[in-house]
């Protein structure tokens, strides 16, 4: 099986041999590591007409794989890479990212190379059902890079903590597929195994996460649906309700070194050695704009306009490419899950002001010795290395009166991460949690995670 041919199934179109080979492909294939992004490409042929799916029919998702520009804060200015003079106003930062395609005409498709979000689309399946089995499908489409066609990178799918995976599917280019520009292939899962993961392009890895190609996924249990303990939505198939909650939110972690991201605008190298985080995000933004409306994030029921674009957050034309919020919105009494998850390459340390937090499963592994021994517990941070995520649980505490809602901090309690060493005090990874009354009639029941139900 080969990435499939563009043309007919409404991708984009082929590209041209003569571009075949990009400088970091020749590298791997002149040490003979291309058993992915370059032997598979030419074996499988860019040059075949014939196309091969790896699965038949429509996917049940359809990312995009391109580059693109978002929006952070000018203050503080880091000459001469931010904000980078390149930047279309508003936006300063360049990207490579993920779009949501999915529902999209060929031409839609096309229109959205350079017009890649920060961070990677969000998106959830439901735990594989041996007694009704059904595979959950994503293809990925690479649209290539608008800003540098000089880089003929492949991209990959690589969903980090999967358990099992076929390694056909797995996204790590050295042993599974690879996607060339102009082409696309479509990846197969079984998810056997509920909780909170991450996913992120494999090849040139170390720059592809950087620059973007990261998102947060995770997996519904089997028995959601079922109304155990009072809840119908669980985090794991605990048995008891233990895991269950009236709202979620994922929280994504990543981060921006500025110079790096300028490096790749500019066509230069950066010097990986040399890394300094300039920015720590929270869903794809810095604080405030983390509490500023939602774009459309629902991966199943996208919104965009006529040509497929994103449409902005209301009233933040800015953050158009950074579609997630974080705030949480509940009701008092209420119990709420934050799934985090962590793609920088630093350790953060996730505080809440006033509401203790359970901790209740980590690296989609629910808090259970092997005997069933509860190994929750109870703390006010959450210390999230790279690559680790954690399945959290709290109670919306009493509201102190009135009907507006009361506010409760949610940040990374390192200073420079939670403020990111802005002159006013504000950015970085922080957010706010919104408890209003629970008789309130202002938010109503969630549509989808992170949905504030306003």
């Amino acid at each position: 099986m080969t990435s499939s041919t563009p043309g007919a199934g409404g991708g984009p179109g082929p590209i041209a041999a003569a571009a075949a080979v990009d400088r970091r492909r020749f590298l791997k294939l002149a040490g003979g590591a291309a058993m992915a992004t370059g032997a598979v490409a030419w074996a499988g042929g860019w040059l075949n007409p014939e196309p091969a799916r790896s699965a038949p029919g429509d996917p049940d998702l359809y990312w995009g794989g391109t580059d693109g520009w978002i929006y952070l804060p000018p203050t503080p200015a880091i000459a001469p890479f931010h904000p980078d003079s390149l930047a279309p106003a508003p936006l300063t930062t360049y990207i490579f990212g993920f779009r949501n395609l999915t529902g999209m005409t060929a031409q839609q498709r096309n229109n959205q190379k350079y017009k890649a979000q920060h961070s990677a689309p969000l998106f959830w399946v439901p735990q594989f059902d041996p007694d009704n089995p059904r595979d959950f499908t994503v293809t990925l489409t690479n649209l290539g890079l608008q800003l540098r066609p000089d880089l003929f990178d492949a991209h990959t799918l690589h969903w980090h903590g999967f358990r099992n995976v076929i390694p056909f599917f797995d996204g790590e280019p050295s042993g599974s597929i690879s996607v060339p520009a102009g082409r696309e292939f479509t990846y197969v899962y079984r998810p056997r195994d509920p909780g909170t993961y991450m996913y992120h392009c494999h090849v040139e890895d170390v720059e592809h996460v950087h620059m973007g190609m990261t998102g947060l996924v995770f997996v519904r249990p089997l028995q959601d649906g079922q109304n155990i303990g009072g809840f119908t939505r669980f985090l794991y198939n605990d048995g008891d309700g233990s895991t269950g909650f009236d709202r979620e939110y994922a929280m994504f972690l990543s981060e921006v070194w500025a110079e790096a991201h300028w490096a790749d605008a500019h066509i230069q190298l950066p010097e990986w050695s040399d890394y300094r985080a300039d920015f720590a995000l929270l869903n794809g933004r810095v604080y405030p704009d983390t509490i500023a409306p939602n774009g459309s994030i629902d991966p199943f029921n996208p919104v965009t306009d006529a040509n497929g674009d994103l449409i902005a957050p209301d009233g933040h034309p800015e953050l158009k490419f950074q579609p997630n919020s974080s705030l949480v919105t509940c009701k008092a009494g209420e119990r709420v899950a934050l799934r985090f998850s962590n793609l920088g390459f630093r350790e953060s340390a996730m505080t809440t002001t006033g509401i203790p937090l359970t901790v209740v499963g980590r690296d989609a592994t629910p808090m259970r010795g092997r005997d069933g021994t509860d190994t929750s517990y109870v703390t006010e941070t959450i210390n999230i290395g790279p690559g680790e995520s954690y399945d959290v649980l709290f109670t919306a505490p009493d509201h102190s009166g009135g009907t507006g809602p009361d506010t409760y901090l949610l940040y990374n309690r390192s200073y420079a991460r939670s403020t990111n060493l802005a002159p006013d005090g504000y950015g970085g990874q922080t957010t706010e949690i919104h408890v209003y009354p629970a008789g309130s009639t202002a938010i109503g029941a969630q549509a989808y995670p992170n949905d504030w139900g306003m």
